[in-house]
């Protein structure tokens, strides 16, 4: 299984979009709250993100890192996830 990691804030819209569609397809995540945890906005700091949800798909060599979250972003998490047996349309 793929590790699905998403940084988010309490407050971001598209981040409880994200969260929503993984739960409805029963995908499992890691949240990491970026305004709680200190080594989850250092890391996004480290790679330029300003703003969440950032979405990461795998780990080390072998991940994907997503930022936001529209149609476009769930096709792409979908594709990764080999969840794209149906039309690909809407948010889940």
């Amino acid at each position: 299984m793929t590790k699905v990691t998403i940084y988010t804030t309490p407050t971001c819209a598209y981040c409880a979009t994200a969260k929503d569609f993984f739960d409805k397809n029963n995908i499992e995540y890691e949240a990491i709250d970026i305004t709680t945890n200190v080594e989850g906005m250092k890391w996004m700091q480290e790679r330029g993100f300003q703003g969440v949800p950032v979405i990461v798909l795998g780990e080390g060599d072998k991940e994907e890192i997503l930022q936001g979250f529209n149609e476009e972003v769930q096709a792409q998490i979908e594709e990764e996830l080999g969840m794209r047996g149906d039309s690909g349309k809407g948010y889940g």
